[in-house]
């Protein structure tokens, strides 16, 4: 049985139409949720809007959004003029433009759905878009409102389907070379490059998702398993490490340990090795 869609609309492209739906590819429903509760009553608790000022509760029908434009000072927006601020919709998911896959820098993706047709009608149309979209190894740029904004989406084929990954808007997303600049230029070379090669080509593999347990959510579960059979789990205590780690050392003891061997001395290199070249943001 198909879940629920997150929203339903049509796909086109060019003259091409069909209907499609969106489906939620990735949620955190499953994960372990607490409510909070009265300590002294065991019952829970409910939050409140406080008036800042006052220290008196204010109620639903009394709250409006404002936007700060001093100190204590805001523009008062009500909720008919948010929701006038809404962008119309026509259902429509507006396929602009075909981009090579790897042509998106993957810090603009945002959640990904999965995109199937909704009805059988559409099936047709939908696996001519799916088909061409592989036969041309491209993806699609759609637009569309999603959830009160207008949305560009990036479109992939999968399977039999279709991937739409919502995109960050470009304001969102932070420069790289802010969040780099105060690393240093570095000439990694002779040994300690050639150990570091052997250690990557000695650990290569594949993605395996199911490999990759969420250790905080097991540690979660086995914690409330314990409290039901009325057994303590005693705090761990934080690990210290005061040790200074000599890197060549420590390299070379990694090559030894995936190996299987120690590693033998690099060969001398013949020419200076070029520090790498700064990828534009």
């Amino acid at each position: 049985m198909a879940p629920k869609a997150n929203w339903k609309g049509y796909l086109k492209v060019g003259e091409l139409t069909c209907p499609v739906a969106l489906y939620t590819a990735a949620s955190t429903s499953d994960r372990i949720a607490f409510h909070t509760l009265n300590r002294a009553t065991g019952h829970r608790v409910h939050r409140q809007f406080i008036d800042s000022d006052t220290g008196k509760p204010v109620e639903k029908e009394d709250q409006v959004k404002g936007y700060e434009v001093g100190d204590h000072d805001y523009i008062v927006l009500e909720p008919e003029e948010v929701a006038a601020a809404v962008p119309e919709s026509d259902k429509t998911l507006s396929v602009e433009a075909f981009i090579a896959i790897d042509d998106l820098d993957d810090v603009y993706f945002d959640k990904p759905y999965y995109l199937a047709p909704s009805d059988k009608n559409g099936e047709e149309a939908f696996a001519l878009i799916r088909e061409g979209l592989k036969a041309r190894k491209v993806a699609a740029l759609a637009k569309t409102v999603i959830f009160r904004r207008v949305r560009t989406l990036l479109i992939r084929a999968e399977n039999r389907g279709l991937l739409a990954t919502t995109l960050n808007f470009d304001y969102e997303v932070r420069s790289a070379k802010d969040a780099f600049s105060d690393i240093p230029e570095m000439k990694i070379k002779g040994e300690m490059l050639d150990l570091a090669k052997h250690i990557i080509e000695t650990k290569k593999g594949s993605f395996d998702p199911s490999k990759y347990d969420d250790r905080y959510e097991a540690a979660l579960a086995e914690l409330v398993k314990a409290k039901l059979e009325g057994k303590t789990i005693p705090a761990r205590k934080p690990v210290k490490s005061d040790k200074v780690v000599d890197l060549m050392e420590a390299l070379r003891e990694s090559a030894k340990v995936l190996g299987g061997k120690k590693a033998e001395p690099p060969k001398k290199a013949k020419t200076k090795t070029e520090p790498a070249r700064r990828k534009a943001s």
